[in-house]
C-alpha cells in the first residue's frame, strides 16, 4: 500500500514537472512571438513609408468653413492626385478658452485630449475623413501635444499634481511666453498613464496611423519609449518627433525634424553660408540614427510660416531650389498647407486667416517632385533608398553635386546654391555617362574636366540612362 502511494506521488511529481516545463516553453514562445510581432509591425510601417512624402494640413485656414468636411470634399482628391501620401493634421482637439490668445486660440492649447474640436466638425466628421483618407491608400496622423495642456483642461482641477508648480505651489507655463498653456509634470506616473491611454484612444477609436509629437524634446525620452511600447501592442503606427534630439530615435520615433538642414537652407539663401557648409553637414551622420529611421526635410511648416516668414521672405530666389533639394537628399520631404499655391504671407496663428489658393500655381511642380521620388528608388527613404555620394568639383563653394544609387537606378544632382552664376568641372571619372534631365527631358552627357555652368540657384536632376 505504501509502495502504491509512493508510486502515485512520484507520478504526480513527474507530471507536474512536465506541465511546468510546457508552460514555461509556451510562455517563452509567447514572449518571442510578441517581440517578433512588434518587429514585424515596425517593418511593415517602414515598408509602407519607404517612398512617402508628408503634407501638413492646417484645417482652420484651409477652407472658408475651416472644417474636416470642407477639407475632405474640396481638397482631399486634389492632394491624392498630386501624390501626397501622409497627411499630418494639426491638433484636432478642443482648444482652451482660459488665457486664450487671439479670438480662436492656439491649436496647441488642448482642453480635452480625447475630444474633437467642434469648430472643425463632429466626431463622425473626423471619422469620415480618416476613412476617406484610407480609402485612397493614404495615411493620416494627428498632432499630439504632450508637454502642456490648456488652463481649463479638467486635469487642472481634478489632478493638480499632474502639473509643474513653482515655489508657491502655483501651476506654471512651460515657457514664460506660452501663457495660454500649463506645464505637465512627467514625474507623475498617473499622468503618464493617462496620456498614454489618450494616445491609444485615437488609434483604437478612429484608426489613425500615428502622431506628430509637439516639442517632443521637452518631454522625457523615457515617456516616449514607454508610450511607443504600449502603442506597438496595437496595429502599426508612424511617429514623428518635433525635435532634433537623436536619443528619441533609438526606440520611440520613426522620424524627426531636420532642423539643421532647414537652418542651413535659410543661411545659404541669405548668403551667410555656402554649398560647402551643406555638404559638410550631410556628410556628418547622426549618432543614434539607424536604417529604420528618417529625418524630415522641409522648407516651411506652420511655425516657420507664422513666426519666421514665408519661403519668399526667407529664401526669395531659391525656394524652388530648396524644394527640389528636400526631395533628392536622404529623408522624407514635407509640404505645408498652401505651398502648392505659392502661399506668400504669414498665416495668423490664433485667428481665422484663410489660404488663397490662386489656381495652385506650384501644384504641377510639387506633383512632379512627388513623382520623381516615387519612381526612382535611389531617392527612397532610409534603408530603401541609395546612400548619398558627393562628387568633387572645382567649385565646391557655390555648387553641390552628388549621386544616389539603388540597384540599377542612379540619380545625379547638380545645384548652384548661390545668387551668382557658377562654373564648375568634375574631378572624378565616374560621372562620364549619359543622363536624361528630369524636368526638361533633355539628353546630356557629363565628363570629367569639362566646364559646366549653372545660372543662379539653378538645379538639374539627371537620371542615368539604362
Amino acid at each position: 500500500m505504501k509502495k502504491n502511494i509512493l508510486k502515485t506521488a512520484i507520478l504526480f511529481f513527474l507530471i507536474g514537472i512536465i506541465l511546468s516545463s510546457c508552460k514555461n516553453t509556451q510562455t517563452n514562445n509567447q514572449e518571442k512571438n510578441t517581440k517578433h510581432d512588434s518587429i514585424t509591425k515596425i517593418e511593415n510601417m517602414l515598408e509602407r513609408t519607404k517612398k512617402s512624402n508628408i503634407y501638413e494640413v492646417n484645417i482652420r485656414q484651409y477652407t472658408p468653413e475651416g472644417t474636416f468636411k470642407a477639407f475632405q470634399e474640396k481638397h482631399l482628391d486634389r492632394l491624392h492626385e498630386m501624390g501626397v501620401d501622409i497627411l499630418w493634421l494639426m491638433p484636432v482637439q478642443p482648444i482652451g478658452e482660459k488665457n486664450r490668445k487671439g479670438e480662436m486660440g492656439s491649436y496647441y492649447s488642448v482642453k480635452d485630449y480625447i475630444g474633437v474640436n467642434p469648430e472643425f466638425g463632429t466626431e463622425q466628421d473626423f471619422q469620415n475623413l480618416v476613412d476617406a483618407v484610407h480609402e485612397r491608400g493614404m495615411l493620416l496622423i494627428i498632432d499630439w501635444v504632450a508637454n502642456h495642456s490648456a488652463w481649463d483642461n479638467p486635469w487642472i482641477t481634478e489632478h493638480p499634481d499632474w502639473y509643474v508648480k513653482d515655489s508657491t505651489g502655483a501651476i506654471i507655463a512651460p515657457v514664460p511666453d506660452w501663457t495660454d498653456v500649463a506645464d505637465l509634470n512627467y514625474d507623475n506616473q498617473d499622468m503618464r498613464n493617462e496620456m498614454i491611454k489618450s494616445l491609444k484612444f485615437w488609434v483604437e477609436t478612429y484608426d489613425i496611423d500615428g502622431f506628430r509629437c509637439d516639442v517632443a524634446g521637452m518631454v522625457p525620452t523615457s515617456f516616449w519609449n514607454e508610450a511607443r511600447t504600449e502603442l506597438n501592442k496595437g496595429r502599426p503606427i508612424f511617429m514623428l518627433a518635433e525635435a532634433n534630439d537623436e536619443d528619441l530615435m533609438e526606440m520611440a520615433f520613426d522620424m524627426n525634424y531636420n532642423w539643421d538642414s532647414h537652418h542651413l537652407m535659410n543661411d545659404i539663401a541669405k548668403g551667410e553660408k555656402n554649398a560647402g557648409n551643406m555638404r559638410g553637414y550631410i556628410e556628418t551622420p547622426p549618432r543614434h540614427f539607424n536604417e529604420n529611421t528618417y529625418r524630415m526635410v522641409f522648407t516651411s511648416n506652420h511655425d516657420e510660416n507664422s513666426w519666421n516668414g514665408t519661403v519668399f521672405e526667407r529664401m526669395p530666389n531659391s525656394y524652388k531650389t530648396w524644394a527640389v533639394f528636400s526631395f533628392v537628399v536622404p529623408g522624407m520631404p514635407l509640404i505645408y498647407s498652401g505651398q502648392e499655391a505659392m502661399l506668400d504671407r504669414r498665416l495668423k496663428f490664433f485667428d481665422k486667416d484663410e489660404i488663397d489658393w490662386k489656381d495652385y500655381p506650384l501644384q504641377d511642380f510639387y506633383t512632379k517632385l512627388i513623382t520623381l521620388k516615387n519612381e526612382n528608388k535611389a531617392l527612397w527613404n532610409g534603408k530603401f533608398g541609395g546612400e548619398i555620394h558627393f562628387i568633387n568639383t572645382s567649385n565646391g563653394e557655390q555648387t553641390i553635386t552628388f549621386k544616389r544609387t539603388k540597384d540599377d537606378n542612379t540619380i545625379l544632382v547638380e545645384m548652384n546654391l548661390s545668387n551668382r552664376e557658377a562654373t564648375f568641372n568634375y574631378m572624378e571619372k565616374d560621372v562620364e555617362q549619359t543622363y536624361t534631365e528630369y524636368f526638361t527631358g533633355e539628353k546630356t552627357t557629363r565628363k570629367p574636366h569639362e566646364n559646366y555652368t549653372l545660372a543662379p540657384w539653378e538645379y538639374k536632376v539627371l537620371i542615368l540612362d539604362k
